[in-house]
């Protein structure tokens, strides 16, 4: 296996391929659409190939979306009806409610994931919970772009990857971008299987992308 040099190498190692097989057909087995990759760019064109023309696209806020420049694609490229656009143009104080549903169920919604176990369990931390609605069930159509180091043997370890390594970098991240104090773990969403086939695309990228 390839090992990261840094502080975190444990939670941005890239896994066996073993142990990729394994937790895609789990995810499989667990209603999710699931596929691997090699590259961000592959990636980016897999999500771009899933998403018509003209459809409304809310792309969360993503660091493995920005590092792949799939991002800047869907809020520039004028291909899609961008709700993060939409949502710049609006004014919360005057139409808060109007901003929540739209960011609560977009026709489609591209993110990541924090964690994904072996057994085909997706796990994802919130400060806020903007992104969870979509993701839980608002969104028709939700794809998630995963590097693979995010693949942890089972939920205890997806929470430990969570507090002892994306939190800390997230911090870091909302200081930067924000100027506040730091993030935190205030939701977590673990979703264990989908019901409704085809609605969950998780594209498996063989790099290690994103926190």
């Amino acid at each position: 296996m390839r090992k990261s040099k840094n502080k975190y190498a444990k939670y941005t190692t890239l896994p066996s391929k073993e142990i990729i097989k394994k937790t895609i057909l789990a995810l499989k087995n667990n209603g999710f659409e699931a596929y691997f990759v090699n590259s961000g760019a592959e990636a980016k064109s897999k999500v771009l190939d899933q998403l018509p023309p003209g459809k409304e696209v809310m792309d969360m806020t993503s660091i493995t979306l920005e590092t792949i420049n799939l991002a800047k694609e869907i809020e520039e490229s004028g291909k899609f009806n961008s709700v993060r656009k939409r949502l710049y143009n609006m004014d919360r104080n005057t139409q808060e409610l109007e901003m929540l549903k739209l960011g609560a169920a977009p026709e489609y919604v591209i993110g990541s994931v924090h964690a994904i176990t072996q057994d085909g369990k997706v796990m994802v931390a919130s400060q806020s919970g903007s992104q969870l609605p979509s993701y839980a069930y608002g969104s028709s159509k939700v794809i998630w772009v995963v590097g693979v180091q995010k693949i942890v043997k089972n939920i205890d370890e997806g929470f430990k990857r969570i507090y002892k390594h994306s939190l800390p970098l997230e911090s870091v991240r909302a200081k930067k971008a924000y100027g506040v104090p730091g993030s935190a773990v205030n939701k977590v969403l673990i979703i264990n299987k989908e019901v409704k086939p085809r609605r969950i695309t998780i594209i498996l990228v063989n790099e290690a992308l994103g926190f």
